[in-house]
């Protein structure tokens, strides 16, 4: 393994790491520390956007490219998190058992839908 790869694969872990423990500090009110927890889920996703910028930079490549595709991918792939997310908080937090888990469903496969959009189908 070289160590750019090293170095990229830390940053993913801890940035994944942060935002999963401010995920759950939101989502768990036994807690109390929603504020902190939507805080730190927010540093977990902008470093995830610098690590992402980072792996770029090192693999010389350009840092953003912009294009219609990319950015209509990226839309549907936030509106599909939002909708996934939505399905877990309505199922977790609101008590709304059956509706979450069918947005949460519906989520999942707007996520699974994003894979062919960016890839592809091949013969």
């Amino acid at each position: 393994m070289k160590k750019n790869d090293f170095i990229i694969m830390l940053g993913w872990i801890s940035s994944g790491f942060l935002f999963a423990i401010g995920m759950c500090m939101v989502l768990l009110p036994e807690w109390g520390v929603e504020l902190q927890g939507a805080i730190l889920g927010g540093v977990g996703i902008i470093s995830a956007l610098a690590v992402f910028l980072a792996k770029r930079k090192m693999a010389g490549k350009a840092l953003w490219i912009w294009n219609t595709r990319i950015v209509v991918i990226s839309l549907f792939g936030f509106v599909s998190a939002i909708v996934f997310g939505l399905g877990m908080i309505m199922t977790m937090v609101w008590g709304m058992m059956t509706l979450g888990i069918i947005l949460g469903f519906v989520g999942v496969l707007m996520l699974a839908a994003l894979l062919p959009m960016v890839k592809g189908f091949e013969e």
